[in-house]
């Protein structure tokens, strides 16, 4: 038997938080299977070991991450509970996620050996790498920030799974957009407005180097993959219809941001 996206989306939804969640996976499956992605085809139980692994494998990096700088603070104990909240993770998953943050702050924890068993399933998808590392990058900016350590040890969990550097770089621009909101409209030092407008063109995946004409297409292209619309068309529960309209609301604001820095009409 084929290796079924449906069923590998389902199971990460139904880890990460219940019925509605399992519905997330599985509009997540959906892209995978219409995606042609090419993948090696796993044995009878594949999704069931997915289900095994993905959970597990992001709260152990993710106390990993937190300990990067020698030492846990409430902060970063804080995030890790909120990422737990926002996933909607029951009394029994949180008891469960907690024990893995704690293998994941031991010194001898091996970041390589943790992603192991799940590095080709993620591989095959970036879908799944990406959703894994805003998992990451949320609670890490939510903690103590993003340090040079804490950076690196993110960028070489990414790698592992497929991720490149600009990969990473767009992640990170969604997240603090998603987190901070849009910049304000006055009052920020000119360092500050440099990053916020370089952090613009990173969410909308085109280069400041870019002509107009480009940027409006790309402005175009990623409202239309962020759609909630068409997210809800295909299968993106009620639930999950407030996320989707912030980042349609980020990806306005970058453009607008960009507009006005390059006098477009």
């Amino acid at each position: 038997m084929g290796w079924n996206g449906k069923i590998i989306g389902g199971a990460i939804g139904f880890v990460l938080g219940g019925p509605l969640w399992a519905l997330l996976g599985l509009f997540v499956g959906h892209q995978l299977d219409s995606s042609g992605a090419a993948a090696a085809q796993p044995g009878p139980g594949a999704a069931a070991r997915v289900q095994e692994l993905f959970f597990p494998a992001t709260f152990r990096v993710m106390g990993h991450i937190a300990k990067a700088d020698g030492r846990v603070s409430e902060q970063e104990i804080n995030a890790a509970r909120a990422v737990m909240v926002a996933l909607h993770l029951n009394s029994a998953q949180v008891r469960q996620a907690i024990a893995y943050y704690t293998e994941g702050k031991q010194q001898d924890f091996s970041l390589e050996t943790a992603l192991q068993e799940l590095q080709p399933l993620l591989r095959a998808f970036p879908q799944l790498a990406q959703f894994f590392m805003e998992i990451q990058l949320q609670a890490s900016l939510a903690g103590n920030g993003l340090g040079a350590t804490p950076r690196a040890r993110l960028l070489h969990a990414g790698r592992l799974l497929g991720l490149t550097g600009g990969d990473f770089a767009r992640l990170e621009a969604l997240m603090r957009w998603r987190m901070n909101g849009a910049p304000p409209a006055g009052g920020a030092s000119a360092q500050a407005q440099t990053d916020q407008l370089q952090q613009a063109y990173t969410l909308l995946e085109v280069s400041s180097a870019a002509a107009d004409e480009q940027v409006v297409k790309a402005y175009r292209r990623q409202m239309s993959r962020n759609h909630p619309d068409k997210l809800q068309a295909n299968g993106l529960p009620e639930s999950m219809l407030e996320r989707a309209k912030e980042r349609t609301q980020q990806i306005q604001a970058a453009y607008e941001l960009i507009r006005s820095a390059r006098g477009m009409r």
